[in-house]
C-alpha cells in the first residue's frame, strides 16, 4: 500500500512547475527536469535515484546513456512511468535532463 500511496504521490506532482516557462536554463536538460522530473528525483519518491548523490547514480550510469533512455522512455515498475509522465517530450529532451540529473550526481 505504501508503494502505491508513493507513485501516486509521484503521478500527482509530477507536472509541478519549478520556474516559469520561458525561464533560461543554465542547462539544456534542466527545464524538462524542473518541469517533470524533480518530483520524484529531488526526493527519492519510489526509489528514484536522488539528483546529487552520486551512490544512487553510479550503478545507472554504468550502464550507458542508452540503458538510462531506454529506462526512461519504457519506465521503470514500479514507481517510473514510460516517459517519466512527459508524453510531449521528444527522445533528446528526455536524454538532456537525463544528461542534467547525471552531470550533478557524479
Amino acid at each position: 500500500m505504501k508503494r502505491w500511496m508513493l507513485m501516486v504521490a509521484c503521478v500527482l506532482m509530477a507536472g509541478c512547475d519549478g520556474g516559469g516557462a520561458g525561464d533560461a536554463a543554465a542547462h539544456p536538460g534542466e527545464t524538462t527536469y524542473t518541469r517533470y522530473c524533480f518530483s520524484c528525483h529531488a526526493a527519492g519518491i519510489a526509489g528514484a535515484p536522488r539528483v546529487g548523490r552520486a551512490d544512487d547514480w553510479a550503478p545507472r550510469i554504468d550502464k550507458g546513456r542508452e540503458a538510462l533512455l531506454r529506462s526512461t522512455l519504457e519506465g521503470v515498475p514500479p514507481g517510473m512511468p514510460p516517459r517519466g509522465l512527459c508524453a510531449q517530450c521528444s527522445e533528446g529532451e528526455l536524454a538532456a535532463a537525463i544528461e542534467f540529473m547525471v552531470s550533478r550526481s557524479r
